[in-house]
């Protein structure tokens, strides 16, 4: 891990020399630094600069105001390493210190300084206080690298200091400590555990926002680490029964979305699970899609054709299929929560399914229970696949007769519509081949009798 391996963008290049030959200093910032150290791809370049905003707006010819009363102003390049075909923003920030944090989130006073020195030494962890440019090369002055190399997350300077400036700087410690599978550091730690309550003062919104980011990453099984250092009972009134549930387990081979994320975080409290997802300002969708998940996780797996097609007519073939690889990645976790205990079965070698080998008569009946479940994940599987591939009728708008047709054999519009008309959409769930007209009037005269 060395400072050659970070690669400016061409435009950030342009941007840099720029300002260096108006006589100013400029330098990539944070974490797109802290990224290219660690060999990843950084999704923004942020610059810093002496520059102050004015200066900077005279010397790029398009530029917009973004945090101007901060010191940011977003320049925007042309250039072949732009994403977007066109222009792409580029944030450019004065040097600056921080004044008092009155409430505990945001500095009641901003002032520009001419140090970089005093521009990282207001940042919340070391591994992004590091500044590069090709001229100076990496700016590290307070063992960011070393923290990289370490790595741990460690507050700069003093910690309780950092957390008392902005709370959320708690909860981003340990969202880091998950996207980078890194420890958090002992002195760090104990200044997260000392000032937790201080996060009751953050929005839940901002709070969802690092809680989204942690489950979204390698490795949200780290949001136990809430629980550890006595964040919970500010995330949400409600976050602390997931302990009384027992930490359920958080495969990263489940699929990357934001609603299955929480819904398995939430499964072992389905009855709970809208009202957390509620309290924590998600979207209706979200909310909807992940109350859904966790309740889908008590169910049991559907062994028939009937009953797949009624759970895809209830729940949509995407959130259905999101909940069938969930299952099987908590099946396949479990099975391997032993180090060195997996070992490929033939029954569910393809893909590289692993299981533990067996260490004495429950373990064998434990792990034949397992094989089973996902036999019947694997069969559930392929019979929806074969469902939507025929085109099979999952909805009412699919079936062979529809409202008017009901109405003209003397059912009123209103309550007792709608009651017939799912009627015999379960009619069809059941086979099929009974979505004709003719059969489902039939069935309707029948059962109005």
């Amino acid at each position: 891990m060395r400072a050659e391996s970070v690669r400016l963008p061409i435009a950030v290049e342009k941007i840099i020399a720029r300002l260096e030959n108006a006589g100013f200093e400029a330098y990539a910032v944070g974490g797109c630094v802290r990224d290219s150290l660690l060999g990843r791809l950084p999704d923004d370049w942020d610059i810093t600069t002496s520059a102050l905003p004015a200066e900077v707006k005279q010397l790029f010819r398009r530029t917009i105001d973004t945090g101007i009363q901060h010191g940011t102003v977003t320049v925007l390049m042309s250039g072949a390493d732009t994403i977007l075909r066109g222009e792409r923003g580029y944030e450019v920030t004065t040097y600056r210190l921080d004044g008092i944090y009155l409430d505990g989130r945001h500095p009641s006073t901003v002032a520009f300084t001419p140090s970089l020195h005093e521009d990282l030494a207001r940042r919340d962890f070391t591994i992004n206080a590091m500044a590069y440019n090709q001229r100076a090369g990496l700016v590290d002055d307070f063992g960011g690298l070393r923290d990289l190399s370490a790595r741990q997350i460690r507050a700069v300077g003093i910690a309780e200091q950092r957390f008392t400036e902005d709370a959320l700087r708690m909860l981003r410690a340990l969202r880091f400590s998950a996207q980078l599978s890194f420890k958090i550091e002992e002195e760090t730690k104990l200044a997260v555990k000392a000032l937790a309550p201080n996060l009751r003062k953050i929005s839940k919104e901002r709070i969802q926002a690092e809680l989204s980011k942690l489950l979204l990453s390698e490795h949200p099984e780290h949001y136990q680490r809430i629980f550890e250092t006595g964040l919970a009972p500010y995330i949400t009134p409600h976050f602390p029964l997931l302990a009384d549930a027992a930490y359920p387990a958080m495969p990263d081979s489940a699929p990357r979305k934001k609603y299955l994320r929480y819904g398995m975080l939430l499964r072992n409290v389905p009855e709970q699970a809208g009202q957390i997802l509620r309290e924590l300002k998600l979207d209706n969708e979200t909310i909807r899609l992940g109350r859904s998940i966790a309740e889908l996780h008590g169910t049991a797996l559907p062994e028939t054709a009937y009953r797949c097609r009624s759970l895809l007519s209830e729940y949509g073939s995407e959130l259905l299929s999101d909940w069938l690889r969930m299952e099987e990645a908590l099946l396949l976790a479990e099975d391997c929560a032993a180090p060195g205990r997996c070992e490929v079965l033939p029954e569910t070698a393809e893909g590289g399914e692993t299981v533990p080998a067996p260490a004495a008569s429950d373990a064998v009946r434990s792990r034949d229970t397992r094989r089973e479940r996902l036999r019947k994940i694997r069969q559930a599987e392929k019979q929806i696949e074969e469902i939507l591939s025929r085109g099979d009728c999952l909805s009412i708008a699919g079936l062979a007769v529809n409202g008017r047709d009901l109405m003209e054999q003397g059912i009123e519009s209103g309550p007792k519509l709608g009651e017939m008309l799912h009627m015999l959409l379960d009619y069809v769930l059941e086979d099929p081949e009974r979505n004709r007209r003719e059969t489902l009037l039939r069935r309707l005269f029948l059962t109005l009798l």
